[in-house]
């Protein structure tokens, strides 16, 4: 990555072009990322607030959640790194947002290192330039604070440093490393059960790099950091009443009744929609034709790069009583080749999990978040296309190699094209929306805040952004539709404008809610103040209502 350079008594590093390329291009991608931040793209919404209440009531030290509020298996780090942030400079979304700006910043320098490693430094410079672009599905799920992925990342990419400076011989404090290992491991099972196939394959990975270790004192430390970064779920499940704890509400949640969509519907779903919109491709509200031959291409990119891996570990030693350099040992030779094979399974076992799933078929646009673990296994992916291409432009390949390596590099730029064009379009055009609902939203809390009423029912989008905007000087009450009561995350919200003497409504204008409301005044006969604010109505009541007593 770098050389060192001497200067005047001291040595400094001097970047390697791939490196400095490497480096403008992640310093235009986390400044892309930071304009968004500032102006709150993507839009927040009550999901992304209830994270920040959280994070607000750490700060105040109200609370010390485990689990997002409501919630029983998705766990609040993130709300645990912004608290420090909020405690200083009060709630806000670019307050909010900041650690996941650090955190995709992180990612792509570990992303960096492990291809640098695995690959050649100008695949690594080129892997970073393509995650540096972002439309709006890829930067929602790096920026927005709803849990998992922009820490499980980095965490994944860490450990399969670890493991490579194991088996090279880098890492001196061996057992140190390994005990981290089993940290990162701990923290991303609380945080997010999505990263499940690749904590797994990076788990055997390791088995294979150091298995004589992991019999004594180290494997003994990565069991203690792994319960350690998992204690809060440990403490919460053994808290928890039956069927309250992290398995079972998980599997209700994830088994949906009725009947279930054929494999082809699920494939199709996953594959032709949620593959191209987790890697880009497509803007966020679904992709077109053209935009969906990734998906079918990417089961040929694992195939063909799990080939070129066990070609690579087959190779990896050389012919036996071969040359070998003091410190090349089979094992570190054969280290890169088995991180890919483990980047390749982890992409395969997720994309697997997702399209077992009915929502891949039912709600392939929604879901499609559930794919963004992916990034992590585009070096592996990629591989086999940068490798082909640059065979053929070498001129050291037969004429089908230089047909492959031709079409080769077509994907690889038409890949690249292809997400700057969707990026640009959704810098350029697709952050209207979003500004505007943000702007509604703060004129809503500024009027609350400042006129009241201060204890509201509202929807579920509603409400918690609602409190957040307001830093709880207006506490809101979540109702269905049809007046009866919704997803109260935190209940104490609930009750406080159970409690109000006159509390309100703020309904969007036009909504199911709206309508039934205004029917529900009339047969009161009950002349209601209503005023209209950034798209909402409020409606203040002289006497409570609330049907469902």
């Amino acid at each position: 990555m770098s050389h060192p350079e001497q200067h005047r008594g001291r040595w400094r590093p001097r970047l390697d072009r791939p490196a400095l390329v490497a480096l403008l291009f992640g310093l235009a991608g986390v400044g892309y990322r930071l304009v968004l931040t500032v102006f709150t793209v993507p839009v927040s919404n009550s999901d992304e607030a209830t994270f920040g209440l959280a994070a607000l009531h750490i700060a105040q030290g109200r609370e010390r959640p485990i689990f997002l509020y409501g919630q029983h298996y998705m766990g609040v780090l993130e709300s645990y790194l912004a608290a420090p942030l909020v405690a200083v400079a009060g709630p806000s979304w670019p307050v909010l947002r900041l650690p996941m700006l650090v955190l995709y910043a992180v990612f792509l320098y570990l992303i960096y290192r492990l291809t640098r490693r695995l690959c050649t430094p100008w695949f690594a410079a080129f892997v970073v330039g393509l995650l540096a672009l972002g439309p709006e599905r890829v930067v929602r799920d790096q920026l927005t604070v709803v849990g998992g992925r922009p820490e499980v990342k980095p965490a994944v990419l860490l450990m399969l440093l670890i493991t490579v400076g194991l088996a090279v011989g880098t890492v001196h404090r061996r057992r140190l490393a390994i005990g981290l290992f089993g940290l990162l491991v701990g923290l991303s099972v609380w945080s997010d059960w999505l990263i499940l196939p690749y904590l797994a394959v990076a788990g055997l990975a390791l088995l294979w790099a150091v298995r004589r270790e992991l019999l004594g004192w180290s494997g003994l430390l990565l069991v203690a950091g792994a319960v350690v970064g998992v204690a809060p779920m440990i403490v919460d499940n053994l808290r928890a009443g039956p069927g309250e704890d992290s398995l079972s509400v998980f599997r209700e949640v994830s088994t949906k009744a009725g009947p279930q969509p054929p494999w082809s519907d699920r494939i199709r779903g996953g594959l032709l929609e949620g593959v191209p919109l987790a890697h880009g491709l497509c803007p966020v509200d679904g992709c077109g034709r053209w935009q969906q031959w990734f998906g079918v291409l990417y089961p040929v990119l694992l195939v063909a790069g799990a080939a070129l891996a066990v070609l690579a570990y087959r190779r990896a030693a050389g012919p036996p009583g071969g040359e070998r350099t003091a410190r090349a040992t089979p094992r570190a030779e054969r280290v890169g080749p088995v991180v890919q094979l483990a980047l390749i399974a982890g992409a395969a076992l997720t994309l697997l999990s997702y399209v077992r799933s009915p929502l891949a078929a039912t709600s392939p646009l929604d879901n499609a978040r559930y794919l963004s673990v992916l990034q992590l296994s585009l070096p592996a992916v990629l591989w086999p296309l940068w490798v082909a291409a640059l065979t053929a432009w070498r001129g050291t390949s037969s004429v089908l190699g230089r047909i492959t390596g031709a079409l080769s590099a077509a994907v690889l730029a038409a890949l690249t094209v292809t997400t700057l064009v969707i990026t640009v379009l959704f810098a350029a055009t697709g952050t209207a929306a979003s500004r505007t609902e943000e702007r509604q939203a703060r004129e809503l809390a500024a009027a609350l805040r400042a006129d009241g009423p201060h204890e509201v029912y509202g929807d579920y989008w509603t409400c918690n952004r609602l409190i957040f905007n307001t830093d709880e000087s207006v506490v809101c009450g979540v109702l269905d539709a049809d007046l009866s009561p919704g997803q109260n995350r935190y209940r104490p919200y609930w009750r406080q404008v159970g409690r109000a003497e006159r509390p309100g409504y703020v309904v969007e204008a036009g909504s199911p809610m709206d309508r039934r409301l205004r029917r529900l005044l009339a047969d009161r006969g009950d002349a209601t103040p209503v005023r209209e604010v950034g798209g909402y109505r409020v409606y203040h009541p002289d006497t409570p209502v609330r049907p469902w007593r």
